[in-house]
């Protein structure tokens, strides 16, 4: 099993790396909502979800949201890269921007820090033109 992942492509371990990070993210803002409406509140269907919790635990939310709205064009470029057969330093270099760059946009997001937030956003959004640029040339 660990011999495949050996065998994956820079951009598919980067594809999966991200889809890691999307399944981890929600569990701080969860755990805060747990811990802010007890648990019984917190399997229910609250109204009003941000209004009682953290600030943190509410940019949490977003830029956990914010992933998945990302996701899914990155996934989608990155397997149409490896099915045409145009992965190349160039695809990889994108996946690698993308994927840090969402660390780091979901790391200052939760912290408050609007502007870096918005340059790790725009970084990642260049991660994913670099790859798409690739494919169409």
């Amino acid at each position: 099993m660990l011999s495949d992942l050996l065998l994956l492509t820079t951009e598919l371990r980067y594809l999966a790396y991200a889809a890691l990070l999307s399944l981890l993210l929600w569990i701080p803002y969860v755990l805060a909502e747990i811990g802010t409406r007890g648990l019984t509140r917190a399997v229910g269907y609250p109204t009003g979800f941000y209004d009682d919790l953290p600030a943190w635990a509410q940019r949490c939310h977003r830029a956990h949201m914010n992933l998945v709205e990302n996701l899914l064009p990155f996934a989608a470029l990155v397997l149409i890269a490896q099915v045409a057969g145009v992965a190349s330093d160039l695809t990889a270099l994108g996946a690698q921007l993308f994927f840090w760059a969402r660390i780091a946009q979901a790391t200052v997001h939760i912290a408050g820090i609007p502007w870096l937030r918005t340059l790790a956003f725009a970084a990642g959004w260049i991660g994913n033109l670099l790859i798409f640029w690739a494919i169409m040339n």
